[in-house]
């Protein structure tokens, strides 16, 4: 079956990573990362912590938080630079482009978009350029979240749009330089745009998106509006009306066209997709915010996506609310981030249609983001889910938090109390080393060599 595992060594074949010298890879980039992106080798210099400003802490301002991981450095484990942007947009998540060279990171309240440059210097990333007008050039989209890299590409997810400010959404496409291309409109009932409808729903909601380019596939899921992640989250889950306004789809589209293929009901906000890298293995995963199940979304034997719920995370009546995953570069684990217990739990998914929990930790009082090295052995851990979703009182700890797998627990490094360091709430992180860029400084403290590796996929129409 083309779903099934087949070769857990393919990845390196497909040329995701390659090095020159005969010795064994060491790698060390983000398993989330698109396909089309130049990919790293070697130990991380560098996190990017895109951070929401917090009422009454340090400037009160969102900001690109630069931590020291090398365990080789000398500030392994500091804050070593800071950059605020001005005001509180709701920071959420960032993206770089294809090159590496500049990471987007967008505002979900005021859709304002931060370019940051970074490989002038990896270790002080500048302000490059703010688009300011989202909304206006997109056709009425609201809250960039996924900052997703294409050849000479950046795909943007909405999350909302300027009319009603619920869950109906695009896709929008930019140049790397910045330059708005075209808007792609979620299918929904009265406009499927040719796409076939799976089950019940085509309800037009955006999220995330990964792609899969040997199979010409983009696959997106979908959340909720600004309407409800700009609220109370207390005061919205005892409103039922705001409770119905959650979408339940994942589409697949046409990588080549940006036309939508079909709608599958995923009932319960599916948030991030995680699609496998094997050159074999046709699937991504997702999972469900409200009913805190993974899902499937595959290629059968006959050609045809499909989309199945395959595990239960955690007790789906106490609605432990996964938030974020990141599977491993062989396509055999899966760790899941639940938000309401603060656990990480990780899934053995060697059959994927069968996946099968292998360990649990608590990180914290409340957790979201993790990301996960290429070689699997460090794991990053950030709490903030979004401002006003946050606990509250002493539950509302915000903090990153880095960690060593072992193969069978995860190992603390050290922490950084993102309150006490008066820097806001930490949210998503992107991986940074000096070695990408030639240009860019290679002190004595830079550790482990770091090669760019120009990632080509194979495609298929």
């Amino acid at each position: 079956m083309r779903h099934r595992i087949r070769n857990l060594a393919h990845a390196a074949a497909a040329g995701l990573v390659l090095l020159a010298t005969g010795a064994t890879p060491i790698f060390a980039d983000e398993t989330c990362m698109s396909p089309y992106m130049a990919k790293i080798t070697g130990q991380e210099d560098f996190v990017y912590v895109w951070t929401l400003g917090m009422e009454g802490v340090g400037d009160e301002q969102d900001k690109l938080v630069t931590i020291a991981v090398n365990p080789e450095s000398p500030d392994y484990g500091k804050v070593v630079h800071t950059l605020s942007v001005g005001g509180r947009n709701e920071a959420h998540h960032s993206g770089f482009t294809d090159d590496r060279k500049y990471l987007w990171a967008g505002g979900l309240d005021n859709s304002k978009i931060f370019i940051f440059d970074v490989h002038s210097d990896p270790a002080k990333p500048k302000l490059h350029k703010v688009i300011d007008d989202f909304v206006a050039r997109s056709g009425g989209v609201v809250g960039p979240h996924t900052m997703y890299a294409l050849p000479g590409r950046m795909m943007i997810t909405g999350l909302s749009n300027n009319k009603d400010h619920g869950g109906r959404t695009a896709l929008v496409e930019y140049t790397n330089e910045g330059e708005y291309v075209a808007t792609h409109w979620m299918p929904t009932d009265d406009n499927l745009q040719g796409a076939k409808k799976a089950g019940k729903y085509a309800d037009g909601y955006g999220y995330d998106v990964r792609a899969l380019p040997r199979r010409n596939v983009l696959v997106t899921s979908s959340f909720t509006g600004w309407s409800n992640y700009m609220m109370d989250f207390g005061k919205m889950l005892k409103d039922p009306e705001a409770m119905k306004r959650f979408g339940n789809t994942v589409v697949v589209w046409n990588l080549h066209t940006r036309q939508p293929k079909k709608i599958f009901d995923v009932p319960g906000a599916p948030l991030e997709i995680r699609c496998a890298w094997g050159p074999h293995h046709d699937y991504c995963f997702t999972t469900t915010a409200l009913t805190s199940k993974i899902w499937l979304i595959y290629e059968d034997d006959q050609g045809e996506w499909q989309a199945k719920a395959v595990a239960d995370i955690g007790d789906p009546a106490k609605v432990p609310l996964p938030v974020d995953i990141t599977i491993s570069a062989d396509d055999t684990r899966l760790w899941v981030d639940t938000f309401m217990d603060g656990k990480t739990r990780l899934f053995d998914i060697s059959d994927p249609f069968h996946p099968k929990q292998i360990y649990e930790r608590e990180i914290g009082r409340q957790l979201n983001m993790a990301s996960q090295s290429w070689d699997g052995k460090r794991i990053y851990y950030t709490s903030s889910l979004l401002s006003r979703w946050d606990k509250k009182g002493e539950d509302n700890e915000q903090f990153f938090k880095a960690f060593t797998w072992d193969g069978k627990e995860l190992q603390p490094r050290f922490a950084i109390d993102f309150i006490a360091a008066k820097l806001g709430r930490p949210h998503q992180m992107r991986f940074g080393a000096y070695a990408l860029y030639a240009a860019a400084p290679q002190g004595p403290d830079s550790g482990t060599p770091v090669r760019l590796v120009l990632n080509e996929p194979e495609m298929h129409r």
